[in-house]
């Protein structure tokens, strides 16, 4: 009723500038309907000012609100990856394109590079002297994954090293590892366009059978050796959804601020 009251004044405010006739009100149409019409615009931009203001101070409230839910666990989460990434060696085979056959080939060099090298790391304790053997055998490993590719009818290049790189989360089995940089034998064949395929090379839990639904038990065994009680209790117990909830709260937030642009 404020509005309509104030909508009202205005618009008979300025009828005093209208030419009237005896006996006749004044007769002002255009100019009313003018000035009304620029009025509820004002109005309008202010109430769309005001629903900004307010969502965007609501957007505010979540984002200090789950942070503070949020800052102590997330703060260990990510040190729990990087104590995790400090013990572990991952494996990474890029394949040259998304072909069948290129998809299929890498999955052979896989199995090649995986049977030559547990038995060379099979004996090792600590990260250290798993990275001095991987280092040393690398043009062993390029060697021994191109004769697999030319065994097949291919003829592609390959490149092995031993560099960090981003993984996303990962499942094997019932061990999930939370995403973050990681220490891994990039093996790249041909123009590597392909999909990957990854694992972890040392402890050694790349899986002939991809169908395991859970990590055999000496594998978790080794695991034990390299890990925290805490660090390995995590891995075995955090499921993939548990560690998504948090980059979730970051789709919203943008998601909020997206919807006022």
């Amino acid at each position: 009723m404020k509005n309509k009251k104030h909508f009202s004044n205005f618009y008979l405010s300025n009828t005093a500038d209208c030419p009237q006739s005896a006996g006749k009100p004044a007769v002002c149409t255009g100019i009313r309907l003018k000035n009304l019409h620029s009025h509820i615009l004002l109005y309008l931009h202010r109430k769309n000012s005001i629903n900004l203001i307010a969502s965007l101070s609501l957007c505010l409230i979540c984002i200090l609100l789950s942070f503070k839910a949020f800052s102590s666990s997330g703060q260990s989460a990510e040190a729990m990856q990087k104590d995790i990434a400090s013990e572990i060696i991952r494996f990474h085979v890029i394949a040259n394109s998304d072909s069948t056959d290129d998809q299929a080939l890498k999955l052979k060099v896989k199995s090649a590079l995986t049977q030559n090298l547990y038995p060379v790391l099979s004996g090792t304790k600590d990260i250290d002297a798993a990275r001095h053997i991987i280092e040393k055998q690398l043009p062993k490993i390029e060697e021994l994954a191109e004769e697999v590719i030319e065994n097949n009818g291919y003829h592609y290049t390959v490149k092995a090293s031993l560099e960090k790189g981003y993984f996303p989360i990962k499942v094997y089995g019932d061990l999930t590892l939370p995403p973050g940089q990681y220490e891994a034998l990039r093996i790249e064949i041909g123009k590597a366009q392909g999909q990957n395929w990854w694992c972890v090379m040392f402890p050694p839990l790349c899986f002939v059978d991809a169908t395991y639904s859970v990590v055999p038990k000496d594998s978790k065994n080794q695991l034990k050796h390299v890990l925290t009680e805490e660090e390995y209790n995590s891995v075995f117990s955090c499921k993939k959804a548990d560690i998504k909830i948090k980059f979730k709260l970051f789709d919203v937030i943008k998601d909020c601020f997206s919807k006022e642009s």
